[in-house]
Formats: C-alpha cells, sequence, structure tokens
C-alpha cells in the first residue's frame, strides 16, 4: 500500500506540471493592411522552396505578414502550422531550435482551429479540446492534423509531464482526422497511430501488432512515401529489434529519387537526411546489428536537355518528312492534269 500512495501523487504531479504550450483558440481583429493577390504569390513562391531553410522562413514571414491583415485566411493559417511543423522537424537541428518551432505550430494551429465557430463554442461550454473535436468539419482537417503532429512532437521532446498532458488531445484530434479523411497527406493517420503504438510503454498500451498493421497499411496505401517508411523502420523494427525490416526500409529511402512525389521534394528530402542519420546509429539501435546494408545512391538528374533535343530533332523529322510529301502529291498532280490537258 505505502508504494501504490508514493507512485500516484508522482503520476498526479507530473501531469500537473506539464508543459503548457502558447497559443489561444480565438481569431485575431484584422489589421489596417489588407491582402493583395500579388502578396499571396509572392508567399506561395517562397514556400515552394521550402527546402531551404531560409526560404521556408521567408515564407512564413509573408503567411504571418497576410494571417495578421487577414485573420481568417485560412491559406496562411495551414501554411503556417505545416511549415512551423517542418522547419522544426526537418531543418532545426538543435532541440530548443525544434521546440520553439513546434510550439510556434501549435500556435498557429489553434488560431486556425478557431475559424471553426462550433469547435470554439464547444469550448466555450467547458468541453476539452479533445471532446470538442466531434465538431471539426473536413475543411479542418490539414489544421488539425499538423497541430495535433506538432503537439504530439513539442510534448514528447519536453517530457514525461508535457507528454501525459497532452497526448489524449494529441489523439482526438488525429482520431477526428482518420474519421473525416483517412487518406489525407499519404496515410498520416496510419503513419500516426504506427509511431503512437510502438512508443508507448507497455502498461500504456503498447500494441506491436497494431502498430505494425497500420504502417503496413502507409507504406502499402503509398509506397514512395518515404516518412512512411521510416515511421516503420524507427519505431516498430527498432522496438522489435528487427534489423532486416530496418535495413529494408532505410534502404529503400537512401536508393530512391526524392522527386517521385510530386510537390513533396522538400519533405521527401528531409526524409533522406532521417534515414542517413538512422543508418549511421545502426550498431547503437540494435543488439545483433550485423552488417550493414550496401545502399547505392540513386542518379536523379532529369535529362531535359537531351529529351528537347530529341523532341526537336524529331519535329523537325516530322516537317521534313510532311513536306516532302506535299511536294510530291504537289508534283504529281500538277503530272496528272498535264496528262489530261494532253489527253483532250
Amino acid at each position: 500500500m505505502t508504494r501504490l500512495i508514493t507512485v500516484i501523487p508522482a503520476f498526479v504531479l507530473l501531469t500537473a506540471c506539464g508543459g503548457s504550450h502558447k497559443g489561444t483558440y480565438e481569431v485575431a481583429a484584422a489589421g489596417e493592411s489588407t491582402v493583395n493577390v500579388d502578396d499571396v504569390s509572392a508567399a506561395d513562391g517562397h514556400w515552394e522552396q521550402r527546402g531551404d531553410a531560409v526560404q521556408l522562413q521567408a515564407s512564413l514571414d509573408a503567411y504571418e505578414a497576410i494571417a495578421t491583415a487577414d485573420p481568417t485566411n485560412r491559406h496562411a493559417l495551414e501554411r503556417l502550422v505545416r511549415g512551423y511543423y517542418f522547419l522544426g522537424d526537418g531543418h532545426s537541428t538543435e532541440m530548443p531550435s525544434k521546440l520553439a518551432a513546434w510550439d510556434t505550430a501549435i500556435g498557429w494551429g489553434k488560431k486556425c482551429m478557431a475559424l471553426n465557430a462550433d469547435f470554439v463554442a464547444h469550448l466555450d461550454k467547458g468541453e476539452d479540446e479533445g471532446t470538442a473535436a466531434v465538431a471539426f468539419g473536413a475543411a479542418d482537417v490539414p489544421c488539425v492534423y499538423w497541430t495535433a503532429s506538432a503537439l504530439g512532437k513539442w510534448s514528447k521532446s519536453s517530457g514525461m509531464g508535457a507528454t501525459l498532458k497532452n497526448v489524449p488531445t494529441a489523439k482526438a484530434w488525429i482520431a477526428r482526422v482518420q474519421e473525416l479523411d483517412n487518406a489525407y497527406f499519404y496515410t498520416a493517420t496510419d503513419r500516426y497511430w504506427g509511431a503512437y503504438y510502438a512508443a508507448i510503454p507497455s502498461f500504456a498500451g503498447q500494441d506491436l501488432d497494431k502498430s505494425r498493421g497500420h504502417l503496413d497499411t502507409a507504406v502499402e496505401a503509398n509506397p514512395d512515401h518515404f516518412g512512411n517508411r521510416l515511421i516503420l523502420a524507427s519505431y516498430w523494427a527498432v522496438k522489435t529489434q528487427d534489423a532486416a525490416v530496418f535495413d529494408e526500409q532505410v534502404s529503400y529511402v537512401l536508393s530512391n529519387c526524392p522527386n517521385t512525389i510530386d510537390g513533396l521534394v522538400p519533405e521527401q528530402e528531409a526524409e533522406q537526411r532521417k534515414a542517413q542519420t538512422l543508418l549511421s546509429t545502426r550498431n547503437e539501435l540494435f543488439l545483433d546489428a550485423g552488417d550493414a546494408p550496401e545502399v547505392t545512391a540513386p542518379d536523379c538528374t532529369a535529362p531535359v536537355e537531351e529529351t528537347v533535343e530529341e523532341t526537336t530533332e524529331d519535329a523537325a523529322d516530322e516537317t521534313t518528312d510532311e513536306t516532302t510529301d506535299e511536294t510530291t502529291d504537289e508534283t504529281t498532280d500538277e503530272t496528272t492534269e498535264g496528262d489530261d490537258a494532253s489527253a483532250e
């Protein structure tokens, strides 16, 4: 009994002292400036180059200006929460900067979710953030997913107290996204559950079969998405000490080009950087690692110029053939007309 009394207050203390993230569920008043098409185009232009951290930050600064001028601009808010998540996950290398980026993503995510007046009404009635998730609709999916992802990353990296406090909310949000659009962002919800069921401790419900099931679903649905494969490698394979699965998935990511999914090259390149890190720590992750796999980097250079030249030559040949055919036809017609005249 004495031991039980000692453990319960510790659990309560961790929950009560868990870290708090910033942001409020409110739509701010519009700023004095106005938003025009050129502002959005400029922000989108930087976003397309988000594989460069400087360009990503430039896009976020531009979207922030848009959201300040128009707090109901869903496009800007979605890019802000997803962008700050990516800044922490794909570019930042030090934990303080990662935490700051994810915390900022959560703040913008709350502003985006606040666009749903029904969700805010549930909160005003005293419901918690997870229970109020029932109010989310299809339009809320991007902001809810990226906010939940940022919350999960921030909480896990902030310690046990923050994790215990915030994971129930993140789970409720992901569950709602799954109900609304299970295919969103390359089966993102299956990717989340695959990591979740492998990462939690046994006493909290760890289920490696469920984890593998979700990850197999994600990989089968989107085999070219590197993130699906790396979650399988870094969570399930490491937890089960299956070096063969780890090697297969990491090798796939490093042996294929990041441009196989349109519009996702920056994220795919970031996953390849993670894969390199995983491979370099392989011997530390497995008790019986064996020999590391041989990985051959692919040649992802597209032969654009050669293709253009071949196309030009083909066009020239076709033009010559057409001209020759036309000339032959005209000559034949003229000869026939002359013969007809002679006959008359």
